[in-house]
C-alpha cells in the first residue's frame, strides 16, 4: 500500500527528506536541552519503522533474500523512502544521547536487525534485501550528520548566551 501511494506521489520522500534536512537540525538543537523529550520522540519515530517494516501483509514470497546493491535515488521511490524512514530516529538518537556514531551504530545495525527479521520470519511476507538495509543506513548517516549539526547548533546557541548571562551576573 505504501509503495502504492510513493509511486503516485513520487514527491512525497524528496519533500520529507528536505523537510528534515531544513528542519533536522534547528529542531535537535532546541531538543538538546531536553533529553527526555528527545528520548521520548526517538522512540515514536521507531513506530513508522516497525509498522513499515515488521507489520505482515499478505504476499507469497520465496525463501531468499535478495543480494544487490543499488545507490538509493528520488527515482527509486522505495529506495528513497527507506533512506528518509531512519534520518528522524537517528538524528533524535543522535540529540539524546549527544553520539552522533553511537546513533548511526544503532541505525545500521537496527536495519540489519530488520532484514533479519524479514529473512527469518516468512510469516511476515517481507522480503529482506540488502538495498533496503543499504538504503536505511545512508538515511542512518544523514540523521547523523544531521545530528552532529544539531549539537554544534546547540553549542554554538549555549555560547552566544553565555556572555549575556554573565552580564546579568555581575
Amino acid at each position: 500500500m505504501i509503495t502504492s501511494i510513493l509511486v503516485e506521489h513520487p514527491w512525497l520522500s524528496p519533500a520529507a527528506l528536505t523537510l528534515l534536512l531544513v528542519v533536522g537540525p534547528f529542531a535537535g538543537a532546541w531538543l538538546s536541552t531536553r533529553r527526555g523529550l528527545a528520548w521520548a520522540l526517538a522512540c515514536a519515530s521507531l513506530v513508522p519503522v516497525a509498522l513499515l517494516t515488521l507489520v505482515p501483509v499478505d504476499r507469497e514470497l520465496y525463501w531468499r533474500c535478495e543480494v544487490a546493491w543499488s545507490v538509493p535515488t528520488i527515482a527509486r521511490v522505495e529506495l528513497a523512502a527507506n533512506v528518509v524512514l531512519f534520518v528522524a530516529p537517528v538524528l533524535l538518537a543522535a540529540v539524546a544521547t549527544r553520539s552522533p556514531a553511537l546513533a548511526l551504530a544503532f541505525g545500521t545495525g537496527l536495519s540489519a536487525a530488520v532484514e533479519a527479521v524479514q529473512a527469518l520470519v516468512p510469516a511476515l511476507g517481507r522480503s529482506c534485501s540488502t538495498n533496503d538495509w543499504l538504503a536505511n543506513s545512508v538515511g542512518s548517516a544523514i540523521g547523523a550528520v544531521l545530528g552532529l549539526v544539531a549539537l554544534h547548533l546547540a553549542r554554538e546557541w549555549r555560547l552566544a548566551r553565555q556572555p549575556a548571562q554573565d552580564l546579568h551576573t555581575s
